[in-house]
């Protein structure tokens, strides 16, 4: 796995900024201000409860530090890692008003990556020896994707595209709407600059046919058959990249990977995943 470059602070605070506002409400943390003297200074740790795959630690402390920069977050494991229950992922210690405020949001961003990682993890492993990379899609929880698109790079998977506005993807209902592979096609030539790269998703051998006659960079294999896929990825012969879809789980990976593919697109990773559990225990 190549090395995984942290997100920009400069795109991750605005969201943590937003969650933290959200949890804050109207008049901020009732329990805790009144609880809690306002000089009194703890130290925490968080803790990895489940196996899984590390992501978003720097949410968790930012959730911390923009309640108090005095805050002093000190991460023991990177994103990426590998950790069994019980392994501590960072140490926390300033003054325990931001710490028990920020607890919520800190968690809620670190457990939800982490569970995508994890995911992905588990799906890279499934399909290790074949050529197919794991990658996922856009559907994220709205507000989330760069985040939760960042969490699939910590487990090992790559990206689809980011958005409507950097690739083309000529999906089932676009071509329905063209009338045919070769009018949808024809249209995006058109329409699409020259930079812009042009994926078409097709549903049977025959479109795929038709597809193979126009040309595109890549091909997007609907819910087939480990059989038909095969069968696919030899009508392509490597002249644009194969990517299958549809009822992708552990089971199922190895015999999809085994068709030859080299892409497989996963929506649950980032719409499904379960959370990683993770606590944040009180040291003193």
């Amino acid at each position: 796995m190549a090395a995984l470059d942290p997100l920009p602070e400069l795109m991750v605070e605005p969201i943590v900024r937003a969650a933290l506002l959200e949890d804050l409400g109207r008049a901020g943390d009732i329990t805790t201000d009144a609880v809690v003297p306002a000089g009194h200074v703890s130290r925490l740790v968080l803790a990895a409860r489940q196996d899984g795959v590390v992501a978003g630690l720097d949410c968790a402390r930012l959730a911390f530090r923009l309640l108090n920069p005095d805050v002093r977050f000190t991460p023991v494991v990177a994103d990426g890692a590998r950790v069994a229950p019980g392994t501590v992922l960072a140490e926390v210690e300033g003054p325990s008003r931001a710490l028990l405020t920020g607890e919520r949001t800190g968690l809620n961003l670190a457990c939800r990556l982490s569970g995508i990682a994890t995911a992905t993890a588990s799906l890279a492993d499934a399909v290790a020896g074949h050529k197919a990379q794991i990658v996922c899609t856009r559907k994220t929880t709205p507000g989330l994707r760069a985040l939760e698109k960042y969490a699939v790079r910590a487990g090992g998977g790559a990206n689809h595209r980011f958005g409507l506005d950097d690739a083309v993807l000529v999906k089932d209902n676009h071509v329905a709407i063209a009338g045919s592979v070769a009018e949808a096609v024809r249209r995006v030539r058109a329409r699409a600059g020259h930079m812009v790269k042009v994926e078409v998703e097709v549903d049977t051998l025959v479109q795929l046919e038709e597809l193979l006659t126009l040309g595109a960079d890549a091909v997007l294999l609907d819910n087939m058959t480990p059989a038909t896929l095969a069968e696919a990825v030899r009508m392509v012969g490597g002249r644009m990249l194969t990517e299958a879809s549809g009822r992708v789980n552990r089971e199922t990976a190895p015999a999809i990977a085994a068709s030859g593919v080299d892409l497989i697109s996963v929506g649950w990773l980032t719409h499904s995943a379960p959370i990683l559990d993770i606590g944040l225990d009180w040291v003193g």
